[in-house]
């Protein structure tokens, strides 16, 4: 199961089938992104598409020379967008792609407006989802609830993306949730209806044993987003921020033009491909080597004495000058990120997260959180991640001191904050005790020259659910099937997806899962991809009237 080449094998088939010539690709802002995660622009423009276009920009330049590809969700107003065009065609021929199902009505409005008979082709290829990596998917739907229920739209949206993920791997799967959820019960059923309401869609080989979709609520894990990240990917998302697979380097101290925004992404970086889960002293001695291995050709190239020489050179450069942005963008984003660890004291602070949800120590724990937020250094998001973890660990302890620290916090809305997370992800949402959910230990680490970094590790509640479901241990009463019918034998394939949005430390873990040859093969997929800020936002926006 890979979503990444899904989406891939989608884009390829619209251009060849589109057949030879000068192309335009035409898409809306949410097709763009999912397309821009599979496939760098320059690949692209190698398959004759020279020009790229939003749908509904003003141009009305006649291009009648050019085919157009378009790629766009099925909503009304793309469809009411192309019914206009199709009236007035710039383009000589027209190549319609939907993201998902077009409704009848609204293929007969498209059909009508077609009077120049422009239209060559007209389908469906269901890339309604963001692929991020080959396991991994997202819908991004940030805040997609309010008081603890769906948003409509974003109900609909994430119905339409999940489905479009299991059209994409060709699964017709059998569907369980988390019984404590109301939205996860709503979406197990949304998705159940569109199933059997497009069964002939889903109408796919069986295989040797059915796949499972297993629907969980983020709810019922609010520690995992609060806890401060140690590996490259997990971490530089904690404290750059990765958007569709860019990060945002601009306010980096010195950071020269060329790298205000860098590409970090697995499926166009080797070096970060191969460096995702390692912990952050591992990616000091992997920058270092990166480093050697550049130096080394560096000096290689220098001499270029014939023409043998520079034709050696010539044939080299573009991956040379490729390894050389490689260097130049990894050294920048550890160098922020050790910056970052160093200014802000994440180490004392995240050995301290370990403690608190580890230990089962009260007054430890309130003397080493108030001492904390004391620090010169210590910044407010960290403060209210300290004071939120302590929160929920100690929730119902007799001497809960949750209110005398939240007075420490001079960040505006702290005690709104922690208020709506107890109300969110507390013991009255969370039937498990919040320590027996949570194992952490706690590894120590060389990294770069002359400093120690501290690696916590933390297993995701995720894990254990997973185990128990291939052990044929998941409760019916905890994780009921969508409608009347039970599996028999245990799934070899299950896309799990998290209503409230996955981090990238539960990436790890179905990566690790995924890595055991067992059999077991898992995509994981959400709203949105968390980081501790984002989270706390998703909080407050989900316990809002």
């Amino acid at each position: 199961m890979d979503v990444v080449l899904a989406v891939k094998m989608y884009v390829s088939k619209m251009i060849s089938d589109s057949g030879p010539g000068m192309k335009s690709l035409m898409m809306d802002k949410e097709t763009t992104g999912v397309v821009s995660i599979v496939y760098a622009k320059s690949e692209i423009l190698q398959k004759e598409v020279y020009l790229f276009e939003t749908i509904g920009a003003t141009s009305r330049d006649s291009m009648k020379h050019m085919k157009v590809i378009v790629f766009v969700r099925p909503t009304k107003e793309n469809v009411q967008y192309l019914c206009e065009e199709l009236k007035h065609p710039r383009y000589g021929q027209y190549y319609l792609y939907f993201s998902h199902a077009l409704s009848k009505s609204d293929l007969k409005m498209l059909a009508e407006s077609d009077e120049h008979e422009s239209v060559c082709d007209i389908r469906e290829f269901f890339a309604d989802f963001y692929p991020v990596d080959v396991h991994h998917f997202t819908l991004n739907l940030p805040k997609c609830s309010r008081h603890l229920t769906w948003n409509p739209s974003d109900l609909k949206r994430s119905c339409l993306g999940l489905t479009s993920v299991l059209l994409a791997l060709k699964k017709c799967p059998m569907i369980r949730y988390q019984a404590s959820s109301n939205m996860c019960q709503q979406l197990a059923d949304a998705v159940k209806l569109l199933i059997s309401r497009e069964a002939s869609l889903f109408d796919f080989r069986r295989s040797d044993t059915t796949p499972l979709l297993l629907i969980l609520d983020r709810r019922d894990d609010a520690v995992t987003p609060l806890l401060n990240q140690w590996t490259y990917q997990a971490m530089t998302h904690e404290l750059l921020g990765i958007k569709n697979g860019r990060v945002d380097l601009s306010n980096v101290p010195n950071v020269s033009q060329d790298l205000h925004e860098v590409v970090m992404s697995p499926l166009h970086d080797q070096f970060y491909h191969e460096n995702l889960y390692k912990n952050f002293g591992e990616i000091g001695t992997s920058i270092k080597q990166l480093m050697e291995e550049f130096q080394a050709k560096t000096k290689s190239q220098q001499k270029v004495e014939s023409i043998e020489d520079m034709k050696s050179f010539v044939e080299n450069y573009p991956q040379f000058k490729k390894m050389s942005g490689t260097v130049a963008k990894h050294v920048t984003v550890v160098g922020e990120l050790s910056r970052i660890v160093a200014k802000k004291n994440l180490l004392e602070i995240s050995e301290c997260e370990q403690d608190i949800s580890s230990q089962n120590d009260h007054s430890n724990a309130v003397q080493r959180v108030r001492s904390l937020l004391q620090l010169p250094g210590t910044s407010d998001i960290d403060a209210l991640r300290l004071v939120a973890l302590y929160s929920l660990r100690y929730e119902t302890h007799p001497n809960n001191a949750t209110t005398s620290l939240t007075d420490q916090l001079t960040a505006r809305d702290s005690r709104r904050v922690i208020s709506s997370l107890l109300k969110y992800g507390g013991s009255r949402t969370n039937a498990n005790d919040v320590p027996n959910a949570i194992a952490m230990t706690k590894k120590f680490f060389k990294g770069l020259k002359g400093v120690e970094n501290v690696y916590t590790q933390h297993v995701p509640k995720i894990k254990s659910l997973l185990e128990d479901l291939f052990k044929g241990r998941l409760r019916e009463s905890e994780f009921p099937y969508a409608g009347s019918s039970v599996m028999s034998e245990r799934p070899s394939d299950v896309i799990v997806f998290i209503v409230g949005g996955t981090t990238y430390e539960e990436v790890a873990c179905v990566d690790s899962l995924n890595a055991l040859n067992t059999g077991w093969r898992i995509v994981l997929g959400g709203t949105t991809i968390h980081n501790c800020s984002s989270f706390l936002d998703e909080v407050l926006s989900a316990t809002s009237m």
